[in-house]
Formats: C-alpha cells, structure tokens, sequence
C-alpha cells in the first residue's frame, strides 16, 4: 500500500515538472521575436540578392526576360557575366526538346534550329 502511494505521488510530481518545463520553453519563444525571416538569416551572395530585388533590380535575371521578336535587328537580349554563354531555345512552343548551343559576345547569333536571334550582353553582379 504505501509503496502504491510512493509511485503515484512520484508520478505526480513527474507530471507536475514536465509542465513547468513546457511553460518556461513557452515563455522564451513567446518573449524571443520567432522564426526569422529570409532577410535576417540570409548571408553573402544570398543577402546581396535580396537586397536588389527590394531596391527593384534583376540581380541574376531570375524573371521572365522583356519578350524581343528575334530578328537580327531587335534579338533576344541574353545577360552574361563572361564573353561567351550556354543558351537552350524551345523553338516552337509545344516542342519538348530544348536545342542548346554557344552564343558568344559580339554580334546576334541564329538559333541552328529555327533561325531566332539572341545577342549576349553584358551583365554586372550586384555588390
């Protein structure tokens, strides 16, 4: 019998700890700010593009490039931080194959393809 009232009155306290443990776990994350968000945790190259896209810039041309027709006198721009780039052309729009090829600094270049025009510019890296 006193044993049966030794184990219950241990669990008791048991029970009665493990929630004061929880409430004081509680009260920290509540008094802390939470989780932080992408631009308090971000770091080098990371930061540097967060920052950018918030004063409106396209810092790795991560967006939908402006659409150009593709003639030789208005091609596709295509930002490039060296003097030479791998391009991919969907040449027609349900096609599932993607034709890949060189386009280096210097004059508009055809599609071997479907004859589109692409042209590399050149394209600074935000600070």
């Amino acid at each position: 019998m006193a044993g049966r009232l030794f184990v219950r009155g241990f669990s008791t306290v048991l029970r009665l700890r493990s929630h004061e443990t929880a409430r004081s776990s509680q009260r920290v994350m509540s008094t802390a700010k939470g989780i932080p968000t992408d631009d308090e945790q971000a770091t080098g190259l990371e930061q540097r593009a967060l920052r950018a896209l918030k004063e409106g810039k396209d810092p790795y041309s991560m967006m939908k490039p402006k659409s150009y027709p593709g003639t030789k006198e208005e091609p596709h721009i295509v930002p490039g931080i060296g003097a030479k780039r791998l391009v991919g052309c969907v040449c027609e729009e349900d096609n599932t194959a993607v034709v890949w090829f060189w386009l280096h600094k210097g004059e508009a270049q055809r599609c071997p393809s479907c004859g589109s025009h692409y042209k590399l510019v050149h394209h600074e890296l935000p600070h």
